[in-house]
């Protein structure tokens, strides 16, 4: 059960695989049984839109072991490139997964991003839900550029816990950028999360279902955060609509 196996296509320029919740926990606890570094990308228009300004993180995104269609407008977009059978793989729904499987392996995860207090809170709730989960470290880094001897010590402190799968809340693309740069240092596979350690301390509300059904979960969250994400939804869904809409025309032309 490989990585490279999974039927793929790119939106934009963003590689993003046919998979499902247990084809993806399954394949992670594989990979971690094989002492395999590598991380997770759970992708979005977000993350579509940054990798498509910025050729670095671009590449960053694609060399990700699996890169999942956390967006309905990705799921929509697999489904217009041919692969009917996708479904949304939602970051919050697979960290609550992967705990899942965690628990039954008795596998050590570590969780590293936000603040001190929401872990504090996302402790409580995780172990009130999975109260064997193995949780072998917490960490909130500081809100500022670390020292290479503090960004040392803290991945010295993942290694010394033992800890087979991690979870990153750094928020995109920041935690991207973290892993592509640690995840040869570590014998673990790296979730990039986003806000789901938010969503499961009850620190930040998740959208009602319908909603996120209906590809609206950027509107909810918009008019949570009108200041902080006016930007990244309005110009960049814009920016995703034409340039995707471009794109299925030219592949539609060529299989004319």
């Amino acid at each position: 059960m490989t990585f490279e196996e999974l039927p793929q296509r790119h939106i934009l320029r963003t590689r993003v695989h046919l998979t499902n919740y247990v084809d993806a926990g399954e394949r992670i606890l594989q990979a971690i049984r094989n002492n395999q570094s590598g991380y997770v990308a759970i992708a979005n228009v977000h993350m579509v839109m940054t990798g498509y300004w910025n050729n670095e993180f671009q590449q960053i995104i694609n060399n990700a072991l699996l890169t999942t269609p956390d967006g309905m407008p990705l799921v929509w977009g697999l489904k217009l490139f041919g692969l009917q059978e996708a479904s949304r793989v939602y970051g919050p729904d697979l960290t609550l997964h992967c705990c899942t499987i965690a628990t039954r392996e008795n596998m050590p995860v570590y969780f590293y991003g936000s603040r001190p207090e929401t872990l504090d809170k996302l402790r409580q709730n995780l172990l009130e839900k999975f109260p064997e989960l193995n949780i072998v470290g917490m960490v909130a880094p500081p809100f500022r550029a670390l020292s290479a001897e503090e960004e040392n010590l803290e991945i010295e402190n993942i290694i010394q816990s033992g800890a087979k799968l991690v979870f990153v809340g750094l928020g995109c693309p920041k935690q991207e950028f973290w892993m592509a740069k640690h995840t040869d240092k570590l014998t673990a596979v790296l979730l990039g999360v986003g806000a789901a350690f938010d969503f499961h301390a009850g620190t930040v509300s998740q959208a009602p279902r319908w909603m996120m059904s209906l590809g609206l979960e950027w509107f909810y969250r918009l008019l949570q955060e009108p200041r902080r994400l006016w930007k990244r939804y309005v110009v960049n869904n814009m920016a995703f609509v034409v340039l995707f809409l471009i794109q299925f025309v030219r592949v539609r032309l060529r299989s004319t």
